[in-house]
């Protein structure tokens, strides 16, 4: 088998921050992470919805161009509505009203209409933030402080304040407190995770954008477990099959860290891998049985003990499983012979 292709994220930077981190999902270029696309029906073990499958965007988006008026968008997520995630329903169901009293109309008027209101609210939750961090600086050095309320200050009037962290280097006993720092930076209100924050982005795009930001969050995306930017391979020992915005949100965050603020976690990754057992007992992941073992070691590993998933489901033992995996690899090798 050829060597997996490395695969790494684009360098965010404040300049493109808004385009990739809310818009756009990661996806992997290493082959390895292909057998897990091609899984049916998976719940997502960051978000806990079940995965729109990559293959639907394109015939997604081939929908999306022919749709005209609000009624024809919501009639097209429609379909997807059980897959969105939560604050992606909540808008679904604010265009869903919209459409019922302006069905020939556009939903980016819909967005214009609350853009005010929003903006308001949307301002007031970043605040709530900002003043938690400004709190949280009187444990600092007086110096080190003062870096960070420049900042604070700064975002009260553009927030970028995830970049702005990571100009600030504290000192060495500092360190922890400015990490509890950044984790509750990460709890300021984005497009995903607020209904006045997507309001107030999107009023300012096309009824296109905006109809496919609700459906491209919920798309499979290949994660890595530890991140190949901290030496985590390329192989699918340490991927998972994950939401994009499951994958986007964690970015290089560290396991423990990530269930913190999403704490069902353990609980959706046992919803994935039975999900994932299912699809081995019907067949697929032929050449990976052993999968579901080297998974299940990995989340426990890099997760600190806090997911401990149940193979009780799987009919293979992990030797029968390495068993398969020889059998697979020996008809393939067979095959290439011919």
């Amino acid at each position: 088998m050829s060597k997996p292709s490395q695969s790494h994220k684009p360098r965010i930077t404040e300049e493109n921050y808004l385009y990739y981190y809310y818009d756009i999902p990661f996806q992997g270029s290493t082959s390895a992470g292909k057998p897990l696309r091609r899984l049916k029906d998976i719940t997502c073990p960051y978000r806990g919805i079940k995965i729109i499958p990559g293959t639907a965007l394109r015939g997604f988006e081939k929908n999306l161009a022919k749709c005209k008026s609000s009624e024809e968008i919501v009639a097209l997520l429609g379909q997807y509505y059980d897959n969105l995630l939560s604050t992606e329903k909540s808008m679904y169901a604010i265009f869903k009203d919209f459409s019922m009293l302006n069905p020939k109309d556009n939903i980016q008027n819909c967005l214009q209409m609350l853009y005010t209101n929003c903006l308001t609210k949307l301002k007031l939750e970043e605040f709530n933030v900002l003043d938690d961090v400004d709190i949280m600086s009187r444990k600092l050095s007086p110096s080190t402080a003062l870096k960070l309320r420049h900042k604070t200050t700064r975002c009260r009037q553009l927030i970028s304040f995830l970049f702005f962290l990571e100009e600030i280097i504290p000192n060495e006993n500092e360190r922890e407190i400015f990490n509890d720092i950044k984790n509750k930076a990460l709890f300021l209100p984005t497009s995903g995770s607020s209904k006045n924050a997507f309001v107030v982005k999107y009023s300012r795009r096309g009824q296109e954008e905006a109809a496919r930001r609700l459906f491209i969050g919920s798309t499979g995306s290949i994660e890595h477990v530890t991140p190949d930017s901290l030496g985590g391979l390329n192989t699918i020992g340490n991927f998972l099959l994950t939401s994009a915005d499951g994958n986007r949100y964690r970015e290089n965050m560290p396991l423990p860290e990530y269930i913190k603020r999403h704490p069902n976690i353990p609980l959706y990754t046992q919803k994935y891998i039975d999900d994932v057992i299912r699809n081995i007992h019907e067949g697929e992941l032929q050449g990976n049985e052993t999968y579901p073992y080297k998974i299940k070691k990995k989340l426990m590993d890099e997760s600190n003990g806090r997911i401990m998933i149940s193979l009780g489901k799987y009919k293979y033992t992990e030797e029968e499983a390495a068993e398969a995996v020889k059998e697979y690899e020996c008809r393939w090798d067979k095959y290439k012979l011919k």
